[in-house]
């Protein structure tokens, strides 16, 4: 192994090698079937040590991976054998509550980021957990409950710093960088600070309404017809899993940012269906982004299948329920995440998020404890994916992605593919920001 002490003699963060205090914890990432051991971590306090760390792998010819909050499900934060890039320490959140906008660094988690914007009632659209970190979420899209009111995380992308691959900073991105980054991944740098259009949000009305499994049809239809008309103030999401006595459930969680008032002949047409578990009740949207947290643990072993359903039609219906029939004992679970609204709004290629059409975002999650059941958990995912891809559509939500190849990776990127291809030749040409899902030069 090549000495590390010039590396840490010139940077302000950490170096952490395989042995030392603290390397387990700092290259464990949220998906527990990955296992890689880098064989350099830099953890990062400033972009300067960002840009070092670039210089010293690229001399080394060591691979290089990057960690903002870790909880990508391919989990190509850590690399094996190479330097991973730990953003962790920069958490920094910088609000501007005169010209509506928040900068934060790389390493931040959503979290991070709500609990800053909400002492202004402001807030920028992002995911649906606190852990997650805004980098990922970002750079590949940025689905959530403020999607239909007011877009994609990387729709409210409005600037960025960026330690390019031969070790540049710079401080501001270009226009067509900008797009790039508005969807396109980790592929074009090392992204240290993202700034936010942010927009008012305070308290929300927000919570889960569940159903006996008996009416799952009946309340599908029911929610499929609801949100081809519902206003944009209106994000939902479908969950079916098993419940706590291990019998399959249904569950809508949703969240309402306009009037409270208003939401009522809106939400009309599934209280009607007699949900037998309400929980919707106006609370501060930091907290409600927090509520999930408790379900998805880190260090749980995850394997996911992803698609877009754009037609929830009664056969794709009687699908969905009978592979959830058949979803094994314990926390596994089908999402359908509306894509819809302003998010829907957006022209394909006005950013190099190219999945515009109102749908849903289709989500196969398997997610277990112990590594004896993994073949289990791994082939009912696969076999519940394969049932409903008659009814899926051919793109997919590049955060959703695992390690499934060249094609897949095409189909995240869509029609935007060759112009990402064109960004990534004049900004990283040798590829070095590779791990992840490539757009190769």
């Amino acid at each position: 192994m090549t000495s590390t002490s010039r590396l840490t003699g010139e940077l302000t963060g950490t170096v952490l090698r395989p042995g030392d205090a603290g390397y387990d914890r700092a290259r464990a990432v949220f998906n527990g079937m990955i296992d890689r051991r880098p064989a350099v971590i830099v953890g990062c306090r400033e972009s300067g040590d960002v840009a070092r760390g670039i210089r010293y792998a690229r001399e080394h010819g060591l691979a290089l991976s990057v960690r903002g909050g870790g909880h990508n499900v391919a989990g190509t934060a850590a690399c094996e054998g190479g330097l991973m890039l730990d953003l962790s320490p920069m958490r920094t959140v910088e609000v501007d509550p005169d010209a509506r906008t928040a900068s934060a660094g790389g390493g931040a988690l959503l979290g991070d980021l709500d609990g800053a914007t909400r002492a202004f009632g402001l807030a920028t659209p992002l995911g649906v957990m606190s852990g997650t970190g805004i980098a990922g979420l970002t750079l590949g899209g940025g689905l959530g409950w403020l999607a239909p009111s007011h877009g994609l995380s990387c729709d409210n992308l409005i600037d960025a710093q960026l330690v390019t691959a031969d070790g540049t900073l710079l401080d501001g991105v270009d226009d067509d960088l900008l797009w790039g980054l508005r969807g396109g991944g980790g592929n074009f740098g090392v992204v240290t600070t993202f700034t936010y259009r942010l927009h008012p949000v305070d308290t929300v009305l927000a919570g889960a309404l569940g159903f006996r499994w008996e009416a799952a049809g009946e309340v599908l239809r029911a929610h499929d017809d609801l949100v081809a008309t519902a206003p944009d103030e209106l994000a939902t999401a479908v969950s079916l899993a098993r419940g706590p006595s291990g019998r399959p459930a249904l569950t809508i969680a949703l969240c309402w940012c306009g009037p409270p008032g208003a939401a009522g002949p809106v939400l009309r047409p599934l209280r009607r269906l007699h949900p037998d578990l309400d929980t919707v009740a106006e609370q501060p949207f930091a907290d409600w982004q927090r509520v999930p947290d408790a379900g998805y643990p880190p260090g749980r072993l995850h394997y996911w299948r992803s698609a877009y359903l754009r037609h929830l039609a009664d056969p794709a219906i009687r699908t969905l329920l009978e592979v959830t029939e058949a979803m094994p004992p314990g926390d596994s679970g089908i999402g359908l995440q509306g894509l819809r609204g302003a998010a829907a709004r957006v022209a394909p290629g006005a950013t190099a998020f190219p999945h515009r059409a109102p749908q849903y975002d289709f989500l196969v999650l398997a997610q277990w404890p112990d590594p004896a059941d993994s073949p289990r958990h791994v082939a009912w995912a696969r076999a519940a994916s394969a049932a409903m891809r008659p009814h899926l559509e051919a793109g997919v939500y590049v955060n959703n992605l695992g390690a499934e190849g060249r094609d897949r990776v095409h189909a995240a990127y869509g029609t935007n593919y060759a112009r990402l291809v064109e960004l990534k030749r004049r900004l990283d040409p040798d590829n070095v920001f590779r791990a992840n899902q490539n757009v190769v030069p």
